[in-house]
């Protein structure tokens, strides 16, 4: 298969994160005789500083004329701290998924069995958690009317869905559980707003079209709690924008580690994959950047285009990394010498020689032997 992928790589950790799977992208395409062509664009803090727009014209170009969008992070500190400036680095993603109508964003969220014990929530609570998260990315809140007052004291933001807006992400949600759980629970706070009461309504109407899917419904605060108490009762969780932001962030204390957690972003035509985490500057060049995120989003990429059994090669040089506690700092207490680059290379390794990569990677590359 021939592939042309945009990459941003972003602010922050994001170049070396994305880095990373790149290199697992390239693995792959050479052992599966697939031909992938990368080509890099800002975006972002850098596409600021460097353009004086957190999305320029010729990144949302090449985004449009490839198949498919890898993405790294965005974020400095500099606009963090100052939310008076007139372009901040998100715009330039809400921007993208706008542009792009990546109306469906999806987070799987997996508890692996090797990382139970860095995870703050108890081993007997998440053992077996294995949730997918479909959050609607392009209305609501975030894209709504906002408003602010002359004299600064009255601000308001608008949100507001369509039916087609729902019903879309909806059918998304209904078809993954049929080939998961056969279960979607709809996160709402339809016992106070008029949104999440037409949620509730157009959602039990797509869910005739699935009767062999169960449906239930969680208000968002309760489905915030009970993502602590008992995680393992959801299957697919269907919500909004603003609360899957809030949701799908919640849940990466699941795995132990936010590094950990890949996702996609999809539209009719379009699709972005990208991990969850942030810019995380206080780490950058330091080589201490969790790269798996990245790299499963590739896994993701990969599936989104059929090819499984590349995605699943992937997927098992993570899990034998977090066996063999090829790790980042973020996971890993015992050894503090495994870099951001060391985790890559044991994924490209692994994925060149899937029968033969093991503890003596870890004995050769990350130089504790000498001896073969």
């Amino acid at each position: 298969m021939k592939l042309n992928i945009a990459v941003l790589p972003g602010d922050g950790i994001g170049p070396e994160v994305t880095k990373q799977a790149i290199k697992a992208l390239t693995a792959i395409a050479s052992e599966f005789n697939h031909n992938f062509k990368f080509t890099t664009a800002d975006v972002g803090a850098i596409a600021i500083d460097k353009h004086g727009d957190a999305l320029p014209d010729a990144t949302l170009e090449l985004c449009k004329k490839s198949d498919a969008i890898l993405f790294g992070a965005i974020g400095d500190p500099k606009y963090d701290n100052d939310p008076s400036a007139p372009v901040r680095p998100e715009q330039g993603l809400l921007k993208l998924r706008k542009e792009m109508g990546l109306f469906a964003n999806i987070r799987p969220v997996k508890a692996y069995k090797t990382l139970l014990d860095k995870s703050p929530l108890k081993k007997n609570i998440i053992e077996g958690t294995d949730i997918c998260i479909y959050r609607e990315l392009t209305s609501g809140i975030y894209f709504g009317e906002k408003a602010l007052s002359e004299d600064g004291n009255y601000a308001s933001d608008l949100c507001a869905y369509t039916r087609d807006e729902i019903e879309r992400i909806a059918h998304l949600a209904f078809a993954a559980a049929q080939h998961r759980n056969n279960k979607v629970t709809l996160v709402d706070k339809a016992n106070v707003l008029e949104s999440s009461r037409l949620w509730r309504k157009v959602v039990k109407e797509v869910a005739e079209d699935y009767p062999d899917v169960a449906l239930d419904f969680l208000f968002v605060d309760n489905a915030a709690m009970q993502m602590i108490l008992n995680p393992k009762q959801f299957d697919v969780i269907l919500t909004e924008n603003m609360f899957g932001d809030i949701i799908s962030d919640e849940a990466s204390v699941i795995g132990g580690s936010i590094g950990l957690l890949a996702s996609a972003s999809v539209g009719d035509k379009y699709a972005m994959f990208e991990p969850i985490h942030g810019s995380y500057p206080q780490a950058t060049n330091k080589g201490i950047a969790n790269p798996i995120a990245s790299i499963l989003s590739a896994a993701m990429l990969l599936s989104h285009f059929g090819l499984h059994n590349e995605a699943e090669l992937i997927r098992l040089a993570v899990e034998k990394s977090l066996k063999l506690n090829i790790t980042t700092p973020d996971i890993n207490t015992a050894i503090d010498t495994v870099t951001t680059t060391n985790v890559g290379d044991f994924i490209e390794d692994f994925i060149f020689n899937p029968k033969d990569t093991n503890l003596n990677f870890k004995n050769i590359h990350l130089g504790q032997s000498t001896i073969i």
